[in-house]
């Protein structure tokens, strides 16, 4: 009977089990405690280089001005005066095409494109603090400029030691295109189509003066953008009703230079063509990042946390050749 039991149940009893779960588990809180004074060390180095690391960091502040568009329509030029008029355009022999997304997000495109970034960028002479400098000064509300890379005095570029023989001493488009950018950020909201665009420096001043140049001169690109094809529409509409003698095909050409031209004086009369400030940006007195407290307590977790997986790892090392060695 007992045989048949054996052959039938070969592992010992659950109680056998659990006394032999409760001794793993005292081994291992016993092999913890042995190695308190490792995880400790191990979470105060941590801790101790969390707080250097996070005040090592520079203070990043973020300006942002809430937007909102200051016109909607779909398309534009020729394809606006179809959607007005109607079949008059089809009768005139005008094609007219299709509309290629609204005037508020080509704007947002052009904002992030690198030709309109380069042609900020050297307009406003932004070279020096996107590539040149070490930190801001708060107390002389001044840049701290590298003197490696740029020469305040002569007011020239600096080549570094390490740098290629072939690479100029000023950064090239492309490098500040890439230094500008990571710093900037459009956010369109869904609900209700109100745009936030937002920079970020380690100088607060810097950073308002960037959106707020933004702002004006993005309006100021699609204004002239506008006026541009408004114009180049007029005259086209003005070469075509020279060439026709038809009084019908005369009145739709009127009609369409009417239209065109009160585009064009509304264009010349608005500021905020393409962008409404809301809200406008201002010198932020708080920074945005880094965020200290929190990777001090992230740093110190990791330390803890490694110094038991070093305890438990050891731990287990022992205990196989202990195995080894008694079997």
């Amino acid at each position: 009977m007992n045989s048949n039991l054996k052959e039938h149940y070969p592992y010992p009893p659950i109680s056998q089990q659990v006394d032999s779960d409760e001794i793993d588990l005292r081994e291992l809180f016993a092999a913890l405690w042995q190695g308190k004074w490792l995880i400790i060390a191990m979470t105060f180095v941590f801790a101790l280089g969390g707080v250097g690391y996070s005040l090592h960091l520079p203070n990043i502040y973020k300006s942002e001005a809430l937007l909102a568009p200051a016109n909607e329509k779909s398309g534009g030029g020729l394809a606006s005066m179809a959607s007005q008029l109607g079949g008059l355009a089809s009768l005139a022999g005008v094609n007219l095409g299709s509309g290629g997304g609204s005037e508020t997000e080509i704007a947002l495109a052009t904002l992030q494109s690198r030709q309109f970034i380069s042609e900020f960028i050297h307009t406003h002479k932004l070279a020096v603090p996107l590539a040149a400098t070490e930190g801001w000064d708060d107390e002389t509300n001044q840049w701290i400029i590298n003197l490696e890379r740029y020469n305040p005095e002569t007011q020239t570029w600096l080549k570094p030691d390490d740098a290629p023989a072939d690479q100029p001493a000023m950064p090239t488009d492309w490098q500040l295109y890439k230094a500008f950018s990571s710093k900037l950020e459009t956010n369109k909201k869904k609900d209700n189509g109100l745009i936030t665009l937002s920079f970020e420096s380690q100088s607060p001043v810097f950073a308002q003066q960037v959106v707020e140049l933004l702002v004006n001169d993005i309006n100021t690109h699609a204004k002239q953008e506008k006026l541009a094809e408004t114009k180049t529409n007029i005259g086209y509409l003005r070469q075509q009703l020279d060439n026709t003698n038809l009084t019908q095909m005369q009145n739709v050409f009127y009609q369409l230079i009417e239209e065109q031209t009160k585009n064009l004086m509304l264009a010349e009369v608005q500021d905020e063509f393409v962008f409404k400030t809301v809200d406008p940006a201002i010198v932020p007195e708080e920074k945005a990042s880094p965020k200290r407290a929190l990777i001090c307590v992230l740093a110190t977790l990791l330390g803890g946390m490694l110094g038991v997986a070093i305890v438990l790892v050891r731990f287990a090392f022992r205990k196989d050749e202990d195995e080894n060695l008694g079997s």
